[in-house]
């Protein structure tokens, strides 16, 4: 599974954030079309790479695009990192990506289950794949690598071994699941945080009257949450209303004080929280959604 961003040339006068890894930026937030999800699934990647190259011939720049894979679950073992990429770049006819992701930290049987049945999922050969990883930056065929769906604990791990720290962390983070010490613990070393799922407290009281004290939609006033606190964000463009929305994060800010009250919303939940993809409670070798998640919430 992979996920392809495209920013357009626009979000070069909208916020960014710099990796510090390169000081490269990377735009706050992917605007409308211009950011689409891909996954090995549905097979839409070649889709992504048409419209890649339609940009580019309309006379959209390369380096006023950041694009982004991620390297599915079924393909995380050392072996297969490298004709994971080949098969990704040759499906977006580009040859090197700005970012190359970790999905999960898991490994899938090729074709697994949805819950997996026994033996469909394995252990992730962590430092092996990184190395990997690092060799295809080293080899300019990546300019960043980073993660997602960590735990505190795997990050460490990571920490521990890695040559070249990941430039970022994708993980669900919105008023009701902040995910306060991922946040913290990227922020001290360095890595740029993308929140996920952004919209998941979009039903919320509190988002509500912030939204209809400010004049916004709440999904503005969650991705401006998200950027208010210092990560970039990444919001579903399913429509033409949503994608107005978008670029209208900026030139405003939500007050201090409305400010706090979303950012202490007191019940804490995942959405995503990989119960479906992971856990076996019968057979195991993961039995819970708490042992995906390192027993950390």
């Amino acid at each position: 599974m992979a996920d392809a961003s495209l920013i357009n040339e626009d979000a070069k006068n909208a916020v960014s954030f710099k990796l510090s890894s390169t000081g490269r930026s990377i735009p706050a937030v992917g605007f409308g079309t211009c950011k689409s999800t891909t996954n090995s699934v549905f097979t839409a990647i070649v889709e992504v790479g048409r419209a890649l190259q339609s940009a580019m011939e309309a006379g959209v720049e390369r380096r006023a695009m950041f694009v982004t894979s991620k390297i599915w679950c079924s393909d995380l073992s050392p072996d297969k990192v490298r004709a994971a990429l080949n098969n990704t770049l040759r499906d977006l006819q580009i040859d090197c990506l700005d970012l190359y992701l970790i999905h999960w930290p898991f490994v899938l049987k090729k074709g697994a289950s949805m819950p997996p049945k026994g033996g469909e999922v394995m252990e992730l050969e962590m430092e092996g794949v990184w190395k990997e990883m690092e060799k295809l930056v080293e080899e300019n065929l990546v300019r960043h690598i980073g993660i997602s769906n960590f735990t505190l604990n795997k990050l460490n791990t990571l920490l521990s071994f890695a040559q070249i720290k990941p430039s970022l962390s994708q993980m669900e983070m919105h008023p009701g699941w902040r995910n306060d010490k991922m946040l913290e613990a990227c922020k001290n070393n360095g890595i740029h945080v993308t929140a996920y799922s952004a919209l998941g407290s979009e039903n919320d009281p509190i988002v509500e009257r912030v939204a209809k004290k400010l004049n916004k939609s709440p999904a503005q006033v969650l991705g401006k949450w998200a950027l208010q606190r210092g990560t970039s964000v990444i919001i579903p463009n399913s429509d033409t209303n949503t994608i107005k929305e978008n670029i209208q994060l900026f030139g405003w800010e939500i007050p201090n004080q409305d400010f706090q009250a979303l950012s202490t919303l007191s019940h804490q939940k995942r959405v995503v929280d990989g119960e479906d993809l992971f856990v076996n409670k019968e057979e195991g070798p993961i039995t819970s959604v708490a042992q995906v998640w390192d027993h950390e919430d």
